[in-house]
């Protein structure tokens, strides 16, 4: 099933023509339909597959490369949201219902990395990124404690909705940034000296300067949704040229130039949660949207979900 190419490209800046960010399919390809709220794509080169959440349904779902084979993944999955890599291939997974950030180690079992905050329980974990260092990052709005639709319902110990970090030595949970409505999507910038973080609630992107002890300054605004009122923001991306991709829910996927311009759309049939680069080259966009996960291939390379320094993305060693 594909739309035609003015439908899926918006440009409103050159630079989204001339960046080659319109040079690809035509159309969206549909990969799999039938879940009830999808979000955490996260494509890991050492299987050939996509893992991806479906909330509500409270499992984890695999798309295959090879064979286009869709199955479970996980079931039940403690009602997962965003995912990704950590510096050794294992899979980092935010658990909304179970209130937690875990790993996924190589042998199949499951280690709880952060479950609260001064001896308070997370609200809902929703999205994390992995810096060089080996520490992770993740945000805990309250998504998965205000309903049971996504989660569990249930009153937050902290009060608030905040940012913190994971120590690699310690495993010690530390708060690096606060004042949110919904801290949502968050991604390191490629010299990691600037934290990118959604606040969904507000209709903002925000940005931090990362400090060499971890912590990290007042932050600014980087962007607002004004393209449209029901615009706001997921998760983020970046690509290999240092522009922005930004789940903007009703608005379809924004692009944003470095310095703070949006000067691209790609245009998605449904709500938006989240997108994640992969496939072979890195330049197969992964979005799930509503009740499907879809993919475009792209002109445009993104970056390793587990962030700068990487080695080469092969699919295998050859």
């Amino acid at each position: 099933m594909t739309s035609e190419r003015p439908l899926l490209y918006e440009a409103f800046d050159d630079r989204f023509r001339t960046g080659r960010c319109m040079n690809g399919d035509a159309g969206l390809e549909v990969l799999y339909t039938g879940c009830r709220w999808a979000e955490g794509p996260l494509y890991v080169p050492a299987w050939r597959q996509l893992v991806w959440s479906d909330i509500p349904n409270d499992r984890m779902l695999r798309w295959d490369e090879e064979t286009g084979a869709v199955g479970v993944f996980r079931r039940p999955a403690g009602h997962t949201n965003g995912n990704t890599l950590d510096r050794e291939g294992r899979l980092v997974t935010c658990e909304q219902g179970n209130r937690r950030v875990t790993r996924t180690e190589h042998d199949g079992t499951i280690t709880v990395l952060a479950s609260h905050w001064q001896g308070k329980r997370l609200n809902s974990p929703n999205d994390a990124t992995v810096k060089s260092d080996g520490s992770i990052w993740f945000s805990d709005p309250d998504f998965g404690i205000t309903s049971d639709y996504e989660g569990h319902r249930a009153e937050s110990e902290i009060g608030a909705n905040n940012v913190y970090r994971i120590d690699p030595s310690t495993g010690e949970v530390r708060l690096v940034a606060d004042c949110f409505g919904a801290p949502n999507g968050l991604v390191f910038s490629a010299d990691e000296r600037r934290l990118f973080v959604s606040d969904t609630r507000a209709g903002l992107i925000r940005v931090f300067d990362v400090r060499d002890d971890g912590t990290l300054s007042d932050g600014e605004i980087f962007a607002a949704a004004k393209a449209r009122p029901a615009a706001r923001f997921d998760n983020l991306r970046f690509d290999d040229d240092g522009r922005l991709w930004a789940a903007a829910l009703n608005d379809g996927v924004h692009c944003y130039d470095p310095d703070g311009t949006l000067i691209g759309r790609l245009n998605i049939p449904e709500v938006v949660a989240n997108i994640s680069w992969g496939g072979a080259k890195r330049n197969r966009l992964f979005i799930t949207a509503g009740t499907s996960l879809y993919s475009v291939v792209m002109s445009v390379t993104g970056t390793h979900p587990a962030g700068p320094g990487q080695r080469p993305w092969p699919p295998s060693a050859g």
